[in-house]
C-alpha cells in the first residue's frame, strides 16, 4: 500500500499533512511513503530528513497522484490534479462539502473514495482524529496572541509609583475549544474575561477557567447531540443583543469565535455595538472565512470603524504551521490506522463504522 502527499498551494496553506515523526507509524503499518519535492521545506524540513526514515521523494507530483492508494491532504486539490486521480484511490482532508459539493459527487461517480475529517462525529473515540479540536485549539490561542499585540495598552493590571494600569477586559464571543483556549490564554496573561454561548454547557467549562459567563435571561441549551452549535431563535438573538450592547460598552478586545457547521457565520456583533465600544478597542473575528461574526469583518483586512479595529484572516494557523502540522499529522495518522485492515493490508470501508460512515462523502 501507498500513501502520500503533494505540497498545497503556499498562498493559501502553509500546513502539511504527513511529518517526519508520523513517517515512522505508517512505515510500521506497511505503508510505503511518497512526498513531493519540497514538501516540508518551507516549516524548517527538508528532503534528506524524509529519506532518511525511508520517504521516496519524487519532483513529479503527477506521479504521486497516479500511484498512491492513499492521498493525504488538506485543502482540496483542483480539478486539474483531481483529474489525474484513478478509480479505487483514497484522499483524505478537508474537503470542506459544503463549499464543494459538485466537485466531490465528480469525484465519487468516477470511484475515488472520499473523506473529509470535518465530519468526524463527536464521540470518545474520534476523539485522537479530531482536527476541528486541535486546530481550533491552536486557533483560539494564536487569536489572542494577535488581538493583544495590536492592542495599544497593557493587558495585565500593572501598579506603579505613578499610578494603576487597570487590566484590559476581554469577551469571548462563543466558548467552544477555540473559545476555551481564548478564555485560558488571556486569563494566563492577565485580562479580565468574559464569555457569552448559545450552549448552557460551556457555563461551568468557562467559569473553570476564570471567566464570567454572561447568561441571556431565559436561555435554551442550544447544542445538538453531535455537541455543536445550533442557530438560535428570533427571541434569544435579541435577549443576546441587548446583553452584548450594554457588555461591549466595557470590553476592550472582543474574540469571535461563533460557527455553525455547513453555514454563513452568524452576525452577532452589529454595526450600532461597534459603535458604541471605546475607540482603540480590537475585534479579531474567527468566524471571518465563513462570512464573519461582525457587521464589518473583512478577510484579510483590518477594517477601522469609530476607531474600533476588526481582524480577520482566511487561515491564522499558517502563522504556526509547525505546531498545527504536528498535530493535524497525528489525527490524520489515527484515522488511517483505523481504516487500515492490518491483516489484509488493504483500506476496510466499513459503513457500520460511524466514524467511517459519518466522514465518508457519498
Amino acid at each position: 500500500m501507498k500513501i502520500g502527499s503533494i505540497l498545497e498551494n503556499q498562498k493559501l496553506e502553509k500546513r502539511i499533512s504527513i511529518t517526519p515523526e508520523i513517517v515512522k507509524k505508517y512505515l510500521s503499518l506497511g505503508f510505503e511513503v511518497f512526498l513531493s519535492e519540497n514538501y516540508g521545506s518551507h516549516i524548517g524540513i527538508n528532503d534528506e530528513q524524509y529519506k532518511n526514515l525511508g520517504v521516496k521523494i519524487l519532483q513529479n507530483e503527477t506521479e504521486i497522484l497516479k500511484s498512491v492508494d492513499i492521498l493525504v491532504q488538506l485543502g482540496m486539490l483542483s480539478d486539474e490534479k483531481t483529474s489525474i486521480m484513478r478509480e479505487n484511490q483514497t484522499i483524505i482532508g478537508v474537503l470542506n462539502p459544503y463549499y464543494n459539493k459538485e466537485k466531490l459527487e465528480n469525484l465519487a461517480k468516477k470511484k475515488i473514495n472520499l473523506f473529509s475529517l470535518e465530519m468526524l462525529p463527536r464521540i470518545t473515540r474520534a476523539q485522537s482524529m479530531d482536527i476541528l479540536s486541535s486546530q481550533a485549539n491552536l486557533a483560539g490561542y494564536k487569536a489572542v496572541i494577535e488581538s493583544f499585540a495590536n492592542f495599544e495598552k497593557a493587558i495585565p493590571m500593572m501598579m506603579t509609583a505613578a499610578g494603576t494600569v487597570p487590566a484590559a477586559k476581554v469577551l469571548i464571543v462563543g466558548a467552544g475549544v477555540a473559545g476555551l483556549q481564548a478564555i485560558a490564554t488571556a486569563k494566563r496573561m492577565g485580562a479580565i474575561v468574559f464569555a457569552t454561548d448559545v450552549r448552557m454547557a460551556s457555563k461551568e467549562q468557562v467559569e473553570s477557567l476564570g471567566g464570567k459567563f454572561l447568561t441571556v435571561e431565559g436561555s435554551e441549551n442550544l447544542e445538538t447531540e453531535g455537541g455543536y452549535a445550533k442557530e438560535a431563535s428570533d427571541d434569544f438573538k435579541k435577549k443576546q443583543e441587548e446583553l452584548l450592547s450594554e457588555t461591549l460598552k466595557k470590553i476592550d478586545i472582543v474574540i469571535c469565535t461563533a460557527l455553525i457547521p455547513g453555514k454563513k457565520a452568524p452576525v452577532i456583533i452589529k454595526d450600532t455595538m461597534i459603535g458604541n465600544m471605546q475607540a482603540g478597542s480590537i475585534i479579531y473575528d474567527l468566524a471571518a472565512i465563513q462570512g464573519g461574526n461582525t457587521a464589518f469583518t473583512e478577510v484579510d483586512n483590518i477594517v477601522n470603524k469609530n476607531g474600533v479595529k476588526i481582524m480577520g484572516e482566511s487561515n491564522i494557523l499558517n502563522k504556526l504551521p509547525v505546531s498545527a502540522s504536528s498535530l493535524y499529522a497525528k489525527n490524520v495518522f489515527n484515522f488511517v490506522d483505523n481504516l487500515f485492515d492490518k491483516k489484509n493490508k488493504k483500506i476496510n470501508i466499513n459503513l457500520e463504522d460511524e466514524i467511517i460512515e459519518k466522514t465518508l462523502i457519498k
